[in-house]
């Protein structure tokens, strides 16, 4: 039987409903708020495994919503939104959030999306471990050797430490403000040119076809995300 607890919080009745017959359906344990606030009070008492939030709702919105819950958790955070929400899903990538599905959406997208997201969460900590296995992938921190299917690639100080940081969020939606902060530091941010030409030279060393990649995909107006296998 799956305990797996899941908070839904959407103002909109119909999808509430909707996801939480098809997330009963699947032995989750769900519980439902129609905003923010409700949300963070059923979120202290109750400890849910994972966040489904859509991101525009009366009194406090999801991206309120994702600041309060990362101050004091790291639970996997969803987003809902509706096409054509691009800069307010990206904020709330940057504040936080994992992942994100556009309505409308059909469920066997949404279970895989909290699939990845729980099985994310259940990985070790980044620092615990030398040598990190992951599909395809296996970097050993210590030498700093990438080996994809067995066999070794070698990278720049930078590209390495692109892919590490890729290969620590798998499946999670990476912004191009969060992956300039984390590889090139907090002043380079707005320099989104940096991240395209060593997009491009890491999809040369590590995909298949570089002109259709199958790891580092690129989620259009947003980041990319990285998919190990």
């Amino acid at each position: 039987m799956n305990t797996t607890r899941i908070l839904v919080v959407d103002d909109e009745p119909q999808i509430t409903r909707v996801l939480r017959r098809s997330l009963s359906s699947k032995g989750y344990e769900v519980q439902v708020a129609e905003d923010g606030e409700e949300a963070l009070d059923v979120f202290r008492k109750w400890n849910p495994d994972i966040v489904i939030t859509d991101l525009f709702m009366p009194r406090m919105g999801g991206l309120e919503l994702t600041r309060r819950i990362r101050k004091s958790s790291q639970v996997p955070i969803l987003i809902l939104s509706v096409k054509g929400e691009e800069r307010a899903k990206v904020e709330a990538l940057d504040t936080g959030a994992d992942d994100y599905v556009t309505k409308p959406f059909g469920m066997d997208e949404l279970f895989a999306r909290i699939r990845v997201a729980l099985r994310r969460s259940s990985l070790p900590a980044n620092n615990e471990a030398s040598t990190i296995e992951l599909g395809y992938f296996t970097i050993d921190k210590n030498s700093r050797i990438v080996k994809i299917r067995g066999k070794e690639i070698h990278l720049t100080p930078k590209e390495y430490d692109l892919l590490l940081y890729f290969i620590q969020n798998p499946g999670r939606v990476l912004t191009h403000r969060t992956l300039l902060g984390a590889v090139w530091g907090g002043e380079s941010v707005e320099q989104s040119e940096y991240l395209r030409v060593f997009i491009g030279q890491l999809r040369k060393k590590i995909e298949i076809d570089p002109a259709k990649p199958q790891y580092l995909v690129t989620e259009p107006w947003i980041g990319y995300r990285f998919i190990p296998e």
